[in-house]
């Protein structure tokens, strides 16, 4: 982004699907590029400025406008924020899109079973199990994007694909982007 607001760009997918792995390296490509980027992280942020919430829809609601309130403070103040957050719920992805001016809903797309093999820390063991309730995926549900206005597919792209579709994105649109948002200012 030029001057102003910098993009918020949400990846959104189930656990293991790669969402982090890819904001961290499209953050790394921004960072070289001089740009101002801070990259926050679903669990980070639940381990700290959402401690103590649930799984409950309430409590993933409450996670998603906290997570949402702080993307957009840092956007408006020239940054461009990488929001890595599962964000299972449409409704929960729309409300942060109208809380944030420059939004970018990124689908980070890969098949459960995939995501399965992939999972280091055995929740979805432990929620095929039983053992943890309301996993998305599993025995919470993910709704997936209608129209994202990226969609990466991490198992059959390779990381570095993935970023530079990402960064493909935001050298042809995040100019319009800020241009649109002005022009929604000016008529205020």
């Amino acid at each position: 982004m030029k001057n102003g607001y910098g993009s918020v760009l949400w990846f959104t997918g189930l656990s293991g699907a790669g969402k982090t792995t890819t904001a961290k390296a499209v953050e790394k490509k921004l960072l070289e590029r001089g740009r101002r980027v801070e990259l926050l992280d679903g669990d980070e942020l639940r381990a700290t400025v959402c401690k103590g919430l649930g799984f409950s829809m309430e409590d993933r609601f409450e996670n998603i406008r906290r997570i949402s309130y702080i993307a957009n403070l840092l956007s408006r103040n020239g940054v461009d924020v990488l929001v890595s957050a599962i964000s299972p719920y449409k409704a929960m992805r729309e409300y942060a899109k109208e809380q944030i001016p420059t939004f970018v809903e990124i689908y980070v797309k890969c098949p459960l079973h995939v995501c399965e093999m992939r999972d280091v820390k055995g929740l979805y063991a432990k929620a095929r199990s039983g053992e943890i309730t309301r996993f998305t995926g599993v025995s919470d549900p993910y709704e997936e994007p209608d129209n994202p206005a990226i969609t990466l597919c991490t198992s059959t792209s390779t990381p570095e694909q993935n970023v530079d579709q990402v960064l493909a994105w935001i050298d042809v649109n995040a100019s319009t982007m800020y241009k649109d948002h002005q022009k929604g200012l000016s008529g205020l």
